[in-house]
């Protein structure tokens, strides 16, 4: 069977309409939902993707069957089941609340994310976000009326939006995560059953035991005996590994070279064999500061890549969740591409060639991203990335983790006191560097909208920030001088083209600052909320 045909009008009609109204069963093994409260997506297009095993689909949604009381992932190997004996949940957790255990062949576990089953409810989007981060796991977990707190919203309205939304707790759904990344330990690598427990966020190897029989039917140690531990994904001397799986298209080779032309010497490091790609982090969870190094490498073959990580203080294995997740924000792994590039049409009708699978690289921090946009005001990327070796070199901390000495990215406090004698640039960007060091030592946790009032901290240099240190997906650099003239010279061309007349310019006189804003305004609001993938197209067509 051919792929999958979705429209994007068609994927969001179902998102914004689902209902997602979800009952409690305790032991029932088949499913108690009807599909059309399951899933946003239409049963004929679960269907196809399901039977054609279209990787496009992997973790959009999850496949329940009733006859054996387990759910899958739309690429299971396992022969499918006739359409009488399945149903369609758009999310692993919808389907592990009707009863049903996860596969221990496709094992949904490892699934790419997908935002979809969310909606539209911010503060259930931030909710989930800060407890996929951990806010109620761990030794320093928060109480429900804490995490609450911090969204502004009463723990009642928490958990009516969780029942309502997943038909499940706040608490029930952090459980669920812990369970099904402990499971993916179990299956890629050679922890102890405590590290494992203890790197899923459980403070007890009995509750861990008691917990984890009671959801999947089987003990740990139980699982683990099943199941061959996958020699490119387990633990060693040299840190703990994993596989990532992401959803086709991902242009590993365009993200790898957006790296490589702006590594920094011992923070980052590329191999140009493998494609490898691997550099230091360090993140504050709960008052906690998180160093280490990871590196990822494209797994032939397959829409994965193989991660290791090893952190400079081992006791740091219990964030190893949090830093698997940090990671796969940087890289961009969940992103529903075949989503996104639909909304590209405007930019394929004005002649130009979308690249497939590019998605958003991301820094170590989002003080990292505003740094490196201070230093790249108003010079080459070549020259940004010249200025950005000096400023490591000079104010980094040098460690030794994982067998290498590495560098790692400047403190807030660090640049802020720094003297920056080592830059031949404006004093006004070594004011503007020292300004935002001083701000984010002093507002660690502030959006960066309000490094508006530092001098000279813009517009531009906010926004990049959001784009790469936040992953924020609709970012749109419309005022970039790369971005303007490709799509200057987009507007030259269109003069053949008779449809998009009230844009075209017979000659670089006629691209007033009006029409251009114009036309950037109209684009941008055209791609939304994907604003940010437009950049990052046209800054590669900007390459070739």
């Amino acid at each position: 069977m051919g792929k999958v045909t979705l429209s994007l009008s068609l994927t969001y009609r179902y998102m914004m309409t689902s209902t997602h109204n979800l009952p409690h069963p305790d032991n029932e093994l088949e499913p108690v939902l009807e599909p059309s409260t399951a899933c946003y997506l239409p049963n004929d297009v679960c269907r196809q993707a399901r039977l054609s095993r279209d990787a496009r689909f992997d973790g959009r949604f999850f496949i329940g069957v009733k006859t054996t009381g387990i759910y899958c992932r739309s690429i299971c190997p396992a022969s499918p089941p006739k359409e009488q004996n399945v149903v369609y949940f758009d999310s692993a957790i919808k389907a592990s609340q009707a009863g049903l255990r996860p596969c221990l062949r496709c094992r949904p576990d490892s699934a790419p994310e997908s935002n979809a089953w969310q909606g539209t409810s911010t503060s259930l989007q931030r909710a989930i976000s800060l407890i996929e981060g951990g806010s109620l796991s761990g030794e320093n977990a928060q109480s429900l009326t804490e995490l609450s707190a911090r969204l502004g919203i009463s723990s009642r309205y928490l958990s009516r939006l969780f029942n309502q939304q997943l038909g499940t707790s706040p608490k029930k759904y952090a459980l669920y995560r812990q369970l099904m990344f402990a499971k993916q330990l179990l299956h890629q690598t050679s922890l102890s059953i405590t590290d494992v427990a203890m790197a899923a966020g459980f403070n007890s190897i009995r509750r861990f035991n008691e917990v984890f029989k009671s959801q999947l039917l089987l003990t740990p140690t139980q699982l683990r005996k099943t199941q061959k531990v996958n020699k490119s994904a387990e633990t060693n001397s040299q840190g703990i590994k994993l596989l990532l799986d992401y959803r086709p298209p991902y242009s590993w080779q365009d993200i790898w070279s957006f790296y490589q032309l702006r590594a920094v010497d011992s923070m980052e490091w590329l191999n140009e064999t493998t494609y490898a790609y691997g550099r230091s982090f360090a993140f504050s969870f709960n008052e906690q500061t998180v160093t280490g190094v990871y590196e990822v490498v494209p797994v032939k073959g397959k829409n994965q890549l193989a991660l290791t990580v090893e952190f400079e203080q081992t006791e740091h294995i219990r964030y190893l969740h949090q830093t698997v997740r940090f990671i796969r924000q940087r890289l961009d792994l969940d992103a529903d591409m075949d989503v996104i590039e639909q909304s590209f049409e405007p930019l394929q009708n004005l002649g130009m060639k979308v690249k497939q699978g590019l998605r958003i690289p991301g820094t170590a921090s989002v003080f990292e991203a505003g740094c490196r946009a201070v230093l790249g005001q108003q010079v080459s990327v070549i020259q940004a990335s010249k200025l950005l070796n000096i400023l490591v070199k000079n104010y980094g901390a040098v460690k030794r983790v994982g067998g290498r000495e590495v560098q790692f990215f400047p403190t807030a406090e660090s640049i802020a006191a720094a003297s920056l004698d080592e830059f031949k640039m404006p004093e006004s960007r070594k004011r503007a560097l020292n300004g935002l060091g001083d701000f984010v030592a002093k507002n660690p946790f502030a959006c960066p909208s309000k490094w508006i009032d530092i001098k000279g901290i813009g517009p531009w240099t906010i926004a990049y920030a959001q784009m790469r240190g936040e992953s924020n997906p609709d970012v749109f650099l419309g005022g970039d001088l790369v971005i303007k003239n490709r799509i200057k010279a987009l507007l030259l061309a269109l003069n053949d083209l008779p449809d998009n007349k009230p844009f075209a310019i017979a000659n670089k006189a006629e691209f007033t600052p009006k029409l251009y804003q114009r036309f950037v305004n109209n684009l941008a609001k055209q791609v939304s909320p994907w604003g940010s993938y437009l950049t990052f197209q046209l800054w590669s067509q900007n390459e070739n």
